[in-house]
């Protein structure tokens, strides 16, 4: 055939193409488990910072997840238990939060800690430039927060970004979402000198107005599904198991305490 033809240059072309796509496809499928392994130990990792948890020296995040993380489930919006058939740690919050409240799968888990069990629940909302989230762990009077940690896909360094860092975090230790007539209130995001009175607050990040405010409306949006739930802990009511429902383990489990469970642009913020 001569090479100098079109014919020979477009047959050469479709041979190249097809086996450089062979060879992306054959590399793809054998990082791909490793990907997904990578995707799920930083969520693990997400979950377990809420309740200050991190691996010590030589130690993996997928041991200390599964040491801590006891017990996970699903409850709906009247606080009861449903199919866990689905492990909550691939509940797609995404998409959950698009949902009308009262037909939300809502992913619990119980975590063990120093300071006594400890319930973790995912938030899910919208900052500035993209999707913030997070998971935020309650004492078991389904009321105190323990701790918290957020995470963005894009907020801006220095400002919206800030919502990631200790010191934005460490202000909802020890804030209560429910006021002291029962009333859920969640937790104000407000900036110096408009502290609200009646509710919880904490000081938004400065320069990130809208994230903050995000960071907030995601709070309130995430958390009240869960009330009925909250309540139930607060009145020492264990989780009920929805009737017609059934609980499975994933593989290499045999029983509920065993289950551990279970994601750019940059310009200025204004």
């Amino acid at each position: 055939m001569n090479r100098q033809s079109n014919v020979y240059t477009v047959i050469y072309s479709i041979i190249l193409v097809v086996v450089v796509g062979v060879l992306l496809s054959v590399i793809y499928q054998a990082l791909r488990p490793k990907q997904l392994e990578n995707i799920a130990n930083d969520t693990k990792k997400q979950i377990l910072a809420s309740a200050h948890l991190s691996p010590e020296k030589g130690e993996s995040i997928a041991q200390l997840f599964d040491q801590h993380i006891v017990s996970s489930y699903i409850v709906d919006a009247a606080g009861n238990r449903i199919d866990n058939s689905e492990n909550p740690f691939d509940i797609n919050m995404a998409i959950e939060i698009k949902k009308p409240a009262d037909v939300r799968k809502l992913p619990v888990y119980e975590c063990s800690t120093k300071d006594g069990m400890k319930f973790i629940v995912p938030v899910y909302g919208s900052g500035l430039w993209g999707p913030i989230w997070g998971y935020v762990a309650f004492d078991s009077n389904g009321n105190t927060i323990y701790g918290a940690y957020f995470s963005h896909e894009g907020e801006t360094p220095g400002l919206g970004a800030e919502i990631e860092k200790p010191l934005f975090q460490n202000q909802f230790e020890g804030k209560d979402i429910f006021s002291t007539d029962g009333e859920f209130t969640s937790i104000a995001v407000v900036k110096t000198g408009k502290e609200p009175q009646g509710k919880a607050w904490v000081h938004a990040v400065s320069g990130g107005t809208i994230t903050s405010q995000g960071v907030q409306k995601m709070l309130f949006d995430s958390l009240s599904p869960y009330t009925a739930f909250f309540s139930n802990l607060a009145d020492g009511e264990s989780v009920e198991l929805k009737e017609g429902s059934a609980t499975t383990y994933p593989e290499g489990f045999t029983g509920e305490e065993d289950v551990p469970s279970g994601i750019k642009l940059q310009p200025q913020e204004l």
